[in-house]
């Protein structure tokens, strides 16, 4: 499977400006040559037993990405067992004969969080790991692929099949979570492979058994179906020996049984309803396509880029921009081995008439048809689908990294090296091949989906199987019968972890332009790409000083257009801002956290001059037209409705205001977004007050990650930025140390009818500031509490209860007063009782049941080991200097990390729980069905407040 291409779209067409002083900007680099950049060199060989081993060897860290892939999905399953591929999964990490728990031993010797994915075509697993640790890793994959049968219990299937029906229920509890079933019932006949999600439906995982898992295990996890792909700091000379130590004595396996599928042309166009528990109204046009490795593939997806997947596509121009319709659009295809899924999407402008908004969507398309695209539009998608990649090259395992494309090229088109194919096949299309495949592909029948808000009618508990629509009874659920027992492969030994090299964290390199604005430069060489990141000490706690989301407005509109001042630049409307971004492969994005507000610019090098020059006016000459700003307005109030609309959004939208009080610096929303009445309020006038006041110089810093030398950047951020001049008037100053309100325990209560689960979000405030040093033992002490998987909360709720997909807990560290948050979509019908559990496991980490010996040293020394894991990219390396910079903490923090975590003991960890880890304060927010969770509440003792939300 290839990643979905879409991107929300929300902007306005303004007509064409001209600079009063005409600029030469530098050419863009060569597509061609940005193509040339992308390579992922890599050696392969084949085990006698049919497993391919594809090795790629990337010396940047000392760090291996495991990838393995095996030739199964959801469109294997038959009638009946829908989901099951994805159960099977889950399965997968509850151990082997050799491996009591897959995930313990390689978190103990500084894995990331092992992981895996099921879709239509294949089922994968991922762990990156210390290159010490790579013969574990080997060992515990090959284990579960050989010697898995016999540590299959009933047990674990009945755990694993609640956790999978939780997912199923999280999903299914989003505003427009029940789209999918619809799109697939609509687009393919039943029995059709590609019919059923893969999730599938309650009924088949109910009646999933363990001789089901038995037959599931000997007709797919065999070597001969599988790919192992081991990328990093590796070479074929090591990783040969290993490979066939491991894995040579598994026997192959029978071959997966081919599954016959293709795209679906249907007879007529067919019009479905839905209606929902969702703010806007959704308009889809669906289309099945062609498969991944057809000759028009890479046609079609560029074609939809310029449709509704570029920021200035036609859709945006014509729809968001232009008519103002509204207030967002997409295009995108989602391709599979088989076939491809086309999707156009529009959320519609509250107010709008929703037959004039479908008679401009269909005539957006049906003019796209007959134009096609021009040449400019398509040498745009092209590079920023080209630049996207070189990005990707940072990453050696994960599900998008190296490892992942190699093993997908593999699976899919028996070719590894297959990007590069298709990376040159996007750089070749010219206009007319693409309007030759939109026309074959788009010119069909189409699956035309609204849906709109209302209540909701249908279930996901009904649909997501082989057909939903049948009046046929429902499987049996599992009787749970014995099974034979299974004969046990001889004991397998698992190797030693290896020690762990020291932390090489990139050496910093300091400037100051004329204005006094600081520059840190961390140079890396990996990739030819760099983010550049001014930072403003803002954020939303500064909209105390201001009307609620001031700052989140203030930096939406950086890129709606730019005003040539006395001091240069150009006047640009917010098409031609997102033009120059995708001639360039350049990408801004400005946003507020909580203590500052940010725009940051990932550039190729060969295209910084020209990307800086952009980020200078955005940053320093934002217009503030009247009619841009009432277009975002309009599109901001419509995210504050679907905000209401979403049980996580919601719950995160009121909990600051709860736990702070609505008028600290921290008790505005953490979406940034304000209020009704703030967001209607804004004007040119105050924004451009506000970016008087917060964006200047004096409150600035630069940090710059990638490839380019201090020698290099310096001049062109003084030509961009040094003449920027701070204003006379003082530094505003946040208050973030005002007192905030006194602990009130209690429940809050908001009502949202037809939630299959409840989000409950607790948390209360800790006597600590984010700046003050020595705090390590209290965030290790957290992921023995619930900020790892293996983490208490989780292993009670999720992996022995089966209550939830998963519980987090959360200690957020501003620069000003500290928080604990615990956070637990859970199944409606134990609200109470997850609130209960939660309680009780954090009291018992305190008392008779703390810190073990295992524990202390996966958070410990675990960490050590995977702290060369963490700094991957340059968007990682760049989030530890700028939060260690806003901490207070020296710049050389991380590589004095292996000594801190060293000095941290069990009695350290026990310290820190009880101290700042208890339940005694917590507030619950819950948002769920108020007639069956309320009763609930009542018993958990704690007050109740059953509250409205007035956005």
């Amino acid at each position: 499977m290839r990643p979905v291409k879409a991107l929300l779209l929300a902007s306005c067409l303004l007509p064409l400006s001209v600079p009063a002083q005409a600029q030469t900007a530098p050419e863009p680099a060569p597509l061609a040559d940005l193509v040339k950049a992308v390579d992922i060199p890599y050696e392969t060989f084949r085990l006698k037993n049919g497993l391919t081993v594809i090795v790629h060897t990337d010396r940047k860290a000392p760090i291996v990405g495991v990838t393995t892939y095996y030739r199964v999905g959801s469109k294997n399953e038959p009638k009946g067992k829908t989901g099951f591929a994805h159960l099977y999964e889950h399965l997968f990490f509850g151990g082997s004969e050799n491996v009591p728990n897959f995930d313990v031993p390689l978190e103990a010797a500084g894995s990331d969080s092992t992981n895996g994915s099921t879709y239509y075509d294949r089922t994968n697993y991922v762990e990156t790991v210390p290159k010490g640790a790579l013969p574990l890793a080997l060992f515990q994959e090959s284990d579960r692929m050989g010697h898995l049968l016999g540590a299959v219990t009933q047990d674990k299937l009945d755990k694993q099949r609640g956790v999978v029906e939780n997912e199923k229920r999280q999903g299914d509890n989003q505003p427009y979570g029940l789209v999918q079933y619809a799109v697939s019932d609509g687009l393919f006949p039943v029995g059709h492979p590609y019919r059923h999600t893969t999730i599938g439906s309650m009924g088949d995982l109910d009646s999933a058994n363990l001789t089901d898992v038995r037959g599931w295990f000997t007709d797919h996890y065999a070597p001969n179906n599988a790919v192992l792909v081991l990328s990093g700091d590796i070479d074929v000379a090591t990783a040969r020996p290993l490979v066939e130590k491991y894995y040579g004595d598994i026997p192959g396996g029978p071959a997966v049984k081919p599954v016959t599928a293709g795209p679906v042309t249907l007879p007529a166009p067919l019009r479905r309803e839905m209606t929902d528990q969702v703010a806007t109204t959704r308009l889809l046009r669906v289309w099945s396509g062609p498969n991944l490795n057809d000759p028009e593939s890479s046609a079609l997806d560029v074609g939809m880029s310029v449709l509704g997947g570029l920021a200035s596509s036609r859709l945006d121009n014509a729809l968001v921009r232009g008519q103002q319709l509204a207030v967002s659009v997409s295009a995108n295809v989602e391709q599979h081995e088989q076939l491809s899924v086309i999707t156009v999407s529009m959320d519609v402008k509250p107010g709008v008439d929703r037959k004039v908004a479908e008679a401009a969507l269909d005539a957006q398309i049906a003019s796209f048809l007959k134009e096609g695209p021009s040449a400019d539009e398509v040498k745009r998608a092209a590079t920023r689908e080209v630049s996207q990649a070189i990005g990707m090259l940072e990453v050696v395992g994960g599900f998008t990294g190296k490892g992942a494309q190699l093993a997908e090229g593999q699976l899919y088109s028996g070719d590894p090296a297959h990007y590069r194919k298709e990376l040159a096949e996007i750089a070749a299309q010219t206009p007319a091949t693409i309007k030759s495949a939109i026309d074959k592909w788009l010119g069909r029948p189409a699956l035309m989906l609204a849906i709109t808000p209302g209540e909701r009618t249908m279930s996901g508990d009904q649909l997501g199987g082989w057909d939903d629509g049948a009046n046929e009874p429902a499987p049996k659920p599992d009787a749970k019968a014995p099974v034979p027992p299974v004969k046990q492969s001889p004991p397998r030994q698992s190797p030693p972890v290896a020690p762990v090299s020291s932390l090489t964290f990139p050496a910093l390199e300091h400037a100051k332009l004329s204005n006094g604005i600081e520059v840190v430069l961390a140079r890396r060489t990996a990739v030819p790409k760099l983010l550049v990141n001014v930072e403003f000490d803002a954020g939303v706690s500064g909209d105390a000083l201001d009307a609620p989301g001031t700052q989140g407005m203030l930096m939406a509109m950086l890129d709606e257009g730019t005003a040539q001042d006395a001091t240069g630049g150009h006047s640009r409307n917010p098409t031609q801002i997102r033009e120059e971004e995708e001639r360039l492969g350049a990408e801004l994005q400005a946003g507020a956290a909580m203590d500052t507000s940010n725009v940051m610019l990932s550039a190729l090098s060969a295209n910084l001059a020209p990307s800086l020059d952009l980020l200078a006016d955005v940053v320093r000459r934002p217009a503030f037209a009247p009619a841009e700003l009432e277009r975002v307005k309009q599109q901001r109030l419509a995210s504050l409705a679907q905000t209401m609309a979403s049980p996580q959004g919601l719950a995160f939208h009121v909990f600051n205001p709860i736990l702070f009080g609505p008028n600290h610096p921290y008790g505005h929303a953490g979406d940034g977004l304000g209020t009704l009445a703030s967001i209607k309020g804004f004007t040119s006038q105050s924004l451009r007050a506000a970016q008087a006041q917060w964006l200047r110089p004096d409150l600035a810093r630069i940090t710059v990650v990638g490839d380019i030398t201090m020698a290099a950047l310096k001049p062109q951020l003084e030509k961009a930025l040094g003449d920027w001049k701070a204003p006379a008037t003082p530094k505003p100053v946040k208050a973030i140390d005002a007192p905030a309100l006194p602990a009130r325990p209690r429940i809050v209560l908001i009502d949202r009818p037809n939630s299959p689960q409840s989000m409950i979000v607790a948390g209360r405030l800790l006597p600590l500031k984010g700046t003050q040093p020595g705090q390590e033992a209290l965030g290790l002490a957290n992921e023995v509490l619930g900020a790892d998987f293996l983490s208490r909360l989780n292993s009670d709720l999720r992996e022995e209860k089966s209550w939830t997909y998963g519980v987090q807990s959360i200690v957020r560290q501003p620069v000003g007063q500290r928080s604990l948050l615990v956070l637990a979509p859970v199944q409606t019908d134990r609200t109470g009782d997850s609130i209960v559990a939660m309680v009780a496991d954090m009291k018992a980490l305190a008392s008779d049941k703390p810190v073990t010996p295992e524990e202390v040293q996966r958070v410990t020394d675990g960490n050590i080991r995977g702290l060369a894991n963490r700094y991957q990219t340059n968007g990682q390396v760049l989030g530890a200097i700028t939060s260690n910079r806003l901490l207070g903490r020296p710049e050389d923090y991380d590589a004095h990390l292996p000594t801190l975590y060293r000095q941290i003991d069990a009695a350290a960890l026990n310290t820190a729980i009880r101290a700042q880890l208890q339940p005694d304060g917590l507030v619950f927010v819950v948002v769920g069905d108020r007639k069956l969770v309320e009763p609930q509440l009542q018993k958990v003792g704690l007050p109740v407040e059953v509250t409205t939300v007035t956005p």
